[in-house]
C-alpha cells in the first residue's frame, strides 16, 4: 500500500465514525459474557468482535455512499470527506464489499446458524440507510441494527435464541432509537427543505421528538432492569443499570429545543460511558467476582 493510501485510512475511519463501534460492541459481550455464564473461549470472543466491527463498517460505509448527496446539502455533514472529495467513492465501496463479506466469513466461523442468518442481518444494517426516504421511524430501525448485536452475540455461544436476550437487545434498540432522535434534531431545518426526507423532528417537532426521546430511553431501562433480572445478574451489574439511568437523565438535562449546544456531549460522551461502563461491571459480575 502506498503512502498517500496509508494517509487516507484515519481519514477514513473518521469518514465512517469508527470510534462509534464502541455503542453496539460492548452489549454484544454482556449477552456473550451471560450466554457463557462467564468468558467463552477466545475464539468466539475473537470471531464475535470481528463480525460487530465488519459488519458497522459496512453499514456506516454503505451510508456515506448513500448519503453523499444528502449529506453535501447539510452544512452539518458538508465537510464530511466523501462530499468535499478528500476521500472518493472507491474507497467507501471496496470497504463495503470487503467488510460484508468479514462479516459473513466471521458468522461462518462461529456457528452454522449464525451464518445462516448474517445475510439477513446484513441487508437490515445496509437497509437502514434508506429508510429516512419514506419513513419517520428510521430511527427504530437503526435501533434494531444495532439491537441485533446481542442476539447475534447469544446466537453465536448457544446457537439457540431466548427470552434473555431479546429482553437485552429491546434496550438497545431503544436506546439507539431514542439518542438518534435526539441526535437529528441538529438537522430538522434540512429535512424540512428536502422534499422525500423523513425524521421524528420533522414530523413532531424538536420539543415533540425530544419527548418521544425520553419515552424511549425509559422504556430502555425498563427493558434493562427485567434483563438483569432475568440474567440473574448481581449486585454490581444492578449498579451498572442504575448508573445508565442516572447517564440517560442527564443527557436529557444537556439539550433543549432551544438549547442543542451540547448535542455531541450527549451523543457521543454519555452514550459511549453508557455502553462501556456496563459492560465493565457485568464483566466484573460475572468473571472477576462471579
Amino acid at each position: 500500500m502506498s503512502s498517500a493510501a496509508l494517509r487516507k485510512v484515519p481519514l477514513f475511519l473518521e469518514s465512517i465514525k469508527f470510534s462509534h463501534s464502541v455503542f453496539a460492541l460492548p452489549f454484544a459481550l454482556v449477552s456473550m459474557l451471560v450466554a457463557a455464564g462467564g468468558m467463552p473461549g477466545l475464539w468466539t470472543l475473537f470471531w464475535i468482535v470481528v463480525a460487530v466491527v465488519a459488519a458497522r463498517t459496512a453499514a456506516m460505509s454503505f451510508n456515506r455512499l448513500a448519503d453523499a448527496y444528502i449529506d453535501a446539502r447539510n452544512p452539518r455533514t458538508a465537510a464530511r470527506p466523501l462530499v468535499t472529495g478528500e476521500l472518493g467513492p472507491g474507497l467507501h465501496q471496496v470497504a463495503l464489499a470487503a467488510a460484508s463479506l468479514v462479516f459473513v466469513f466471521a458468522a461462518g466461523m462461529l456457528n452454522r446458524t449464525c451464518l445462516y442468518l448474517s445475510p439477513p442481518v446484513l441487508a437490515i444494517l445496509l437497509g437502514y440507510s434508506l429508510t429516512k426516504r419514506f419513513t419517520s421511524y428510521s430511527h427504530y430501525v437503526l435501533g434494531l441494527a444495532l439491537g441485533l448485536a446481542p442476539l447475534g452475540a447469544w446466537i453465536a455461544v448457544t446457537e439457540s435464541l431466548a427470552l434473555v436476550p431479546v429482553l437485552l437487545s429491546a434496550t438497545v434498540l431503544l436506546w439507539v432509537t431514542g439518542f438518534d432522535i435526539l441526535y437529528s434534531c441538529q438537522d430538522v431545518e434540512v429535512d424540512r427543505r428536502e422534499e422525500g426526507l423523513h425524521s421524528m423532528p420533522k414530523r413532531l417537532g424538536v420539543a415533540g421528538a425530544m419527548q418521544l426521546s425520553r419515552q424511549s430511553h425509559g422504556a430502555a431501562l425498563v427493558f434493562l432492569l427485567l434483563f438483569w433480572w432475568m440474567a440473574g445478574l448481581g449486585f454490581l451489574s444492578l449498579l451498572g443499570v442504575l448508573g445508565v439511568g442516572a447517564l440517560l437523565v442527564r443527557q436529557h438535562r444537556l439539550v433543549s429545543p432551544t438549547d442543542l449546544k451540547r448535542i455531541d456531549a450527549a451523543f457521543f460522551t454519555s452514550n459511549g460511558i453508557i455502553s462501556i461502563g456496563f459492560f465493565v461491571l457485568v464483566f466484573l459480575d460475572l468473571v472477576v467476582f462471579g
